[in-house]
């Protein structure tokens, strides 16, 4: 994904302060779309993109940092950077506490909103990275078959081919056919990589 395909998302009910951020965004090459308000911005449909929002604090309607909790309890990930020209220190807190980017009062420089705009849209690569490995992990899961499923717990707590086969109830040989493929079908080159495969897609361990 490039930094021509991110986008930042501005809500600010102030056309004046919308229209500056848009020109200053755009002088880096990012696109951005503009919104007067948290309502205006969830009536959107937001495209398939590594993205950041600028959010202000006070806007009619929903208050900037009730918009963060909101979006936290809708399990939306995006990076959200404050901007407002009636912040103090707790409310910067309660923003950062609740995972801001920034929290940023009027008037700002421009380099430190760059930077900010940066630092989440790198958040975000990292997280949709992240989602990207685990679904392909679960796509090759989904490939075992019910048997090299039952054995995969098994091998990533460490226990031994004569073990495992003692538990399911098969040969040792089996056994070592099933870890073969399992192995191959999950695209593990060894028995640590599988082992940091089952946990990223929450496989459960047996204690040996």
């Amino acid at each position: 994904m490039t930094e021509a395909q991110s986008i930042v998302f501005v809500v600010d009910d102030d056309a004046s302060v919308r229209n500056g951020l848009k020109s200053l965004i755009r002088s880096v090459g990012l696109q951005v779309e503009l919104f007067g308000s948290a309502q205006e911005f969830l009536r959107s449909k937001r495209p398939d993109a590594p993205s950041c929002l600028i959010l202000d604090i006070r806007l009619p309607g929903i208050s900037g940092l009730d918009f963060q909790s909101k979006r936290a309890e809708a399990n939306d990930p995006i990076p959200i950077i404050f901007i407002t020209g009636h912040g103090d220190i707790p409310m910067s807190v309660r923003a950062m506490k609740r995972g801001a980017v920034e929290f940023l009062t009027k008037p700002f420089r421009d380099q430190d909103l760059l930077d900010a705009i940066h630092v989440a849209l790198e958040r975000e690569r990292a997280r949709r990275q992240r989602e990207d490995e685990i679904a392909t992990l679960k796509g090759r899961f989904e490939w075992l078959t019910p048997r090299e499923r039952e054995v995969l717990p098994l091998v990533v707590s460490g226990l031994p081919n004569k073990q495992i086969a003692a538990e399911i109830g098969t040969s040792e040989t089996t056994v070592k056919v099933h870890r073969g493929q399992l192995m191959r079908k999950m695209g593990a080159d060894s028995l640590p990589e599988l082992v940091r495969m089952a946990e990223r897609i929450g496989i459960p361990t047996t204690k040996p």
